[in-house]
């Protein structure tokens, strides 16, 4: 995988306001502040998705993201947190990175996150579970 902006953050050839770092993620304000205390959580070897990572590296992310988020509450009190993880373009991945986003949350905050409520029926929600059987 090519050298991503996050790669960078992280080996500091560009600043960032760090929050956490271990062996497998770090962790660093977000630039584009949608609320204070906006945070990233990036996988430190170069994984473009969270499927391609490894176990123990997707653990991790969640592992600092509930840490984080702790931390969010305590310092800025929102009335929600919203933990986002997207893949792929279509999936809304704008960073080719595996990253995560702690968000706080407030009520009218501009945020929104929609899409199209579709309700197939029991029959048809067992058949697509018996495809993911694990």
């Amino acid at each position: 995988m090519a050298e991503t902006i996050f790669t960078r953050l992280y080996k500091g050839e560009l600043p960032c306001a760090r929050v956490y770092a271990d062996e497998r993620v770090f962790a660093f304000m977000d630039a584009g502040q949608v609320n204070p205390g906006h945070v990233i959580v990036a996988s430190i070897a170069p994984y473009e998705t969270l499927l391609d990572a490894d176990e123990a590296t997707a653990v991790a992310l969640m592992a600092a993201a509930h840490r984080i988020a702790r931390a969010v509450q305590a310092a800025f009190a929102p009335e929600g947190i919203t933990i986002l993880q997207a893949n792929k373009p279509a999936g809304w991945q704008t960073v080719p990175h595996l990253h995560l986003h702690v968000l706080p949350r407030h009520a009218g905050d501009g945020v929104e996150l929609t899409w199209p409520r579709k309700e197939p029926g029991l029959e048809k929600l067992k058949e697509l579970a018996a495809r993911l059987r694990l």
